[in-house]
Parts: structure tokens; C-alpha cells; sequence
């Protein structure tokens, strides 16, 4: 079985996360989804209702597999067997940082990166940037599923 795995905090999923997750899962037989947990970081979702989410809006796609993980990501991938991480690009910005944790992971442990270009339409997009539109009142819409809209819109009532 090809196995690789999706990491990231996913506060929230967006559709450029799903876009990534979708492609990924086309090219590998299971795709783990690896919601991070940050300890010092406090997220606007906590990480069950982000595993929660992700579930909900990757149901049609059989084999993706969402869990939690916390440490090393390389780690999380030797437990499971999984020899790839799938990462989005969305610009070089990104690929400057992603080149040297993929590289740090090799070392660590021979897990290969695997690099996608994003979809042109999501590289503007970041769980940071939705949510700050949305604490603003902006229309983010087209930017995540409903599920997420409707959970990101009642979490900020709530505020």
C-alpha cells in the first residue's frame, strides 16, 4: 500500500487544504491527515473539532485517514509505516521553508517530501488570512466548505 501523510494545524481547513488532501489522495492509496497539536499555541478550534471538520468534508474521499499528532512529524510517519509527506506550495516563500524541514526529515529518518503546487486559485489562501477576514465580516465563502463556514461563523459569535 502507498501511504503518505498531509500534516498541518488545519485552524480551519480551507479548500486549499482540501484541494491538497484530494490530490494527494488520488496519487496514493491511504493519505493520513496530521492534525498537529501545538501545546503552546491556542488554536480558534480545538484539535477534536478540527479532526471533527476534516472528517465531515473528506467523507467522499475513502481513503483519507484523520488523526492527531503531537512531536515530530517524522515520528508520526515511522509509527505508521508512511515513507511520504505530501506539502502544498503556494509560493517560494513557502518552498524556502518547506525545503529545509523536508530536509531535516530525510535525515532524521528517510521520510521523502513530496512538493505540490497549489492550485492557482488557493495561493493566496491561509487558515490565518480566513479567519481574519471572517472575525471582520468579510465573505469567505469560496474559501472553505460550508461545514467550515458555518462552524468558523458560530465560533466567532461567540466571541
Amino acid at each position: 500500500m502507498r501511504r503518505a501523510v498531509c500534516p498541518g494545524s488545519f485552524d480551519p481547513v480551507t479548500n486549499g487544504h482540501l484541494d491538497i488532501i484530494a490530490r494527494a489522495s488520488r496519487l496514493y492509496d491511504v493519505v493520513h491527515v496530521a492534525v498537529m497539536i501545538n501545546k503552546s499555541k491556542q488554536g480558534l478550534f480545538a484539535v477534536e473539532e478540527r479532526i471533527a471538520l476534516i472528517e465531515q468534508v473528506t467523507a467522499d474521499l475513502d481513503n483519507v485517514q484523520v488523526e492527531a499528532f503531537h512531536g515530530l512529524l517524522v515520528d508520526f510517519c515511522k509509527q505508521r509505516d508512511i515513507p511520504a509527506i505530501v506539502k502544498g506550495l503556494r509560493a517560494v516563500s513557502d518552498f524556502d521553508y518547506e525545503l529545509q524541514m523536508a530536509q531535516m526529515n530525510i535525515g532524521l529518518s528517510g521520510v521523502e517530501t513530496l512538493f505540490v503546487p497549489t492550485n492557482p486559485a488557493y495561493s493566496f489562501l491561509s487558515s490565518s488570512l480566513v479567519k481574519e477576514v471572517a472575525q471582520w465580516g468579510g465573505d469567505i465563502s469560496h474559501l472553505v466548505p460550508v461545514p467550515v463556514l458555518e462552524a468558523l461563523n458560530s465560533k466567532l459569535r461567540q466571541r
